[in-house]
């Protein structure tokens, strides 16, 4: 072969070698591309991840503490709330209800009225033979109370021995002031009704209203003393008389 053909050839060699090398750097390139445009399998999950995270992943539930004493709080809370209803009152006490005078709590019982449960306190005023129940939420707005203490009776006592105040208006006006405080149980008013309408035997008699005003208050008055002195009404009453004779 001539030098001339050879050197023809071996630049043909040249030529086809830089093909076949050009060839391989794009087919490189190209797989690099590809590569970078599909995320590897562990990508693929930490992108799933973030998206199901961005779109409402599970929020953690936060469950409510149950409160400090559960059951047993709410029971003693119920308990607590009846006791502060009964004011302190409690069975065998003897009490003043002012529409009927002394009475004594015989039981405290529950009822369901109207589908709501009472408790109720059974009063029981002996010498009328009548029973009264009585809710323990009402005691303070019907004025129930607890016997006058001993000072409050003697006191009543000193009124007795006042002078009698007798307002200069028709009866019918002053009888129903008598009755409002024969109701009111207070044991300091009731002696005030019993001081006005005494009559002595030097006095003119009563009407027949105001002696029956005169022997509701007389026995109001009378009952309270006797059990709060721990005597009998016949004695309660003969102390009453001793001091409206003063």
């Amino acid at each position: 072969m001539s030098i001339h053909a050879r050197a023809v050839a071996d630049k043909s060699r040249q030529r086809t070698k830089k093909t076949a090398a050009g060839d391989r750097r794009t087919k490189k390139a190209s797989a690099g591309s590809r590569r970078a445009k599909t995320p590897s399998a562990a990508g693929r999950r930490i992108s799933q991840v973030s998206r199901h995270a961005g779109r409402g992943a599970p929020v953690a539930k936060t469950t409510s503490r149950p409160k400090p004493g559960g059951e047993g709080a709410t029971s003693g809370m119920t308990a607590n709330k009846k006791t502060t209803q009964r004011q302190g009152f409690k069975t065998s006490e003897f009490v003043v209800y002012p529409a009927h005078g002394v009475g004594q709590i015989m039981a405290i019982e529950e009822q369901e009225i109207a589908g709501a449960k009472l408790e109720l306190f059974v009063i029981s005023f002996i010498k009328d033979k009548m029973t009264l129940r009585v809710p323990t939420a009402k005691i303070v707005s019907v004025g129930m109370r607890k016997l006058a203490e001993p000072a409050i009776v003697k006191r009543a006592l000193e009124t007795l021995k006042g002078r009698a105040r007798i307002k200069r208006t028709m009866w019918s006006r002053r009888a129903q002031e008598y009755e409002a405080k024969i109701n009111s149980g207070d044991i300091v008013a009731i002696s005030e009704v019993v001081r006005d309408l005494f009559r002595s035997d030097t006095q003119p008699e009563q009407s027949y209203s105001e002696r029956q005003l005169y022997e509701a208050a007389l026995d109001r008055l009378s009952r309270e003393i006797s059990v709060v002195q721990h005597i009998t009404e016949t004695e309660a009453i003969k102390e009453i008389d001793a001091a409206l004779a003063k």
